[in-house]
This record gives structure tokens, sequence and C-alpha cells, in this order.
């Protein structure tokens, strides 16, 4: 079974997950709220260049030096964010040692990859638009590309909200679903995904709703890559439901997220 730890730095509460020990990373609270990126990536690693994106709910993965590249001509690829010019994107692959790798989310999943034989990582957002879109295949097969073996890569999925909260309408299940079964009506989705081992799919009082685990859809989508259960750990923490530790953008609605980065070796 894969352990989650909790770390203090000045007092301020972090987690790891031990499937990713090898590699300086964390899953940051929303105590971590008012630090700067530079300062989270020095507690990671003191060595580490970091990097971060513009978030956008799509399936692009970029390397640090597509995100640098993007920078240098400018145009709709990237957006200015407060004082930065961020690249648009999801997900970001390391090309090399000692890149620091985030990734931004307040109830999306923030996952967090390593590569145990060549040191690679990757960084997630993978809220249910980008899952439809299939981001983490995505992000996999691109690593493969890299020269990632599969049986290599070990992913922790940080905490977000929980599949029991998370109401959505029949159309966002079945568009999730579409990328596990192979049907294409929309009840037929529904029903296969009822049908299937470890389904995301939960009822839902409301006529025209269900209730749907995001992560799961993503654990599913990895197993089907061939991805063994053991290589994959979901964080015990719903974002929803732990206030003291984790800002929801459902419960609260502020513009505020959590950090989650990882150091490539």
């Amino acid at each position: 079974m894969h352990t989650w730890h909790w770390h203090s730095w000045q007092e301020l509460p972090y987690l790891s997950c031990s499937l990713l020990e090898q590699f300086p990373h964390g899953f940051f609270t929303q105590q971590f709220w008012s630090q700067n990126l530079e300062t989270m990536t020095k507690i990671l690693h003191e060595e580490a260049s970091y990097y971060r994106l513009k978030q956008v709910h799509g399936n692009k993965v970029l390397t640090p030096q597509e995100i640098e590249y993007l920078l240098s001509i400018g145009g709709d690829e990237v957006e200015r964010v407060g004082e930065k010019t961020l690249a648009k994107a999801d997900g970001t692959i390391s090309q090399q040692p000692l890149q620091a790798l985030w990734t931004a989310s307040a109830d999306c999943t923030p996952l967090l990859i390593g590569d145990i034989q060549t040191g690679q990582v990757a960084a997630v957002h993978a809220g249910w638009k980008g899952t439809a879109k299939k981001i983490v295949p995505q992000a996999i097969s691109r690593m493969q590309s890299h020269g990632s073996k599969l049986q290599d890569l070990r992913i922790a999925m940080g905490p977000s909200i929980e599949g029991k909260v998370y109401q959505v309408s029949e159309d966002v299940a079945a568009q999730l679903g579409a990328t596990l079964v192979p049907e294409e009506d929309e009840t037929a989705i529904i029903k296969c995904l009822q049908e299937i081992d470890n389904s995301p799919l939960l009822p839902d009082s409301e006529p025209g709703k269900v209730r749907i685990d995001v992560r799961q859809v993503s654990a599913l989508q990895l197993e089907q890559l061939g991805i063994s259960p053991e290589q994959i750990s979901l964080a015990p923490y719903c974002t929803y439901q732990n206030p003291e530790n984790f800002f929801s953008h459902r419960r609260a609605k502020k513009g505020k997220v959590q950090w989650s980065g990882i150091v490539s070796m």
C-alpha cells in the first residue's frame, strides 16, 4: 500500500507520496497560498529551475524547451498573468535533471509522475475537461517518446474533489465515459460506465445528474494503457471536504489554488 505523509515547512503543512520517494516533490496545502514558486521550488531542491503554465483545461503537454520557445514568439499560445507571461497548456514533462514542474489545482486533480529509471518527471492538471480530452494518456505518451517505459512510471494523484460530492450532468459523465468505453450514445456510455469494475460513476437523486470521480477516470485510463494499479496512488484527501487544508472552487469560488510540484533527477 502506498503511503501519504504530512511534512511541515515553517509550520505550513504539505503532502508527499511514498510512490515518488526518489523524487523531491510535494502536494502543497492552501496555507502556502502566499508563498511564491521560487521559494516553494527551494523547499523541494535548492538548485532546481522551475516551470509553470497558464492552465486552460486542455490536453497540451509541453517540455521546458517548448515553453521557452512559445514565450519567445508570443502570440495566442501565451497569456499575461499578473507580472508574468505564461505558455498555455496543462501538462509539463522534464528534459533534464533539476527541472521543477508545477501544477495548480482547486478541485481538479494534480498528477505528479516520475520515471524511476530515467529520472524524467511530469506534472499534469487534470480537471474533467482535460480528462475528457485524455490529458493523462497524452502526458504518458510524451514521456514514452522521451524514452520512458510504462513499467517504470510512478503516478501520484493529489488531493482533489471526491466523486461522492462531485455532481455533474449526464452529458459531462458521458464525455468522460467515452474515454473508457467503446459506446457513442450517451445513455449507452452511462450504462457501460456503471457496469465496469471500480466504476467512477455514483448515483445522484437529481434527474439528469450523476456523481463522478474524475481521478478514478484517470486511473482507469492509465490501466487501459497497461499501467498496473500498483503504479498509481490516489491521495486520501478531498479538497471539498477538507476546508482546513485545501481550497475548493466548488465550496468557496475564490480564486485560490494549491500548488503541486516535482523535480527531475
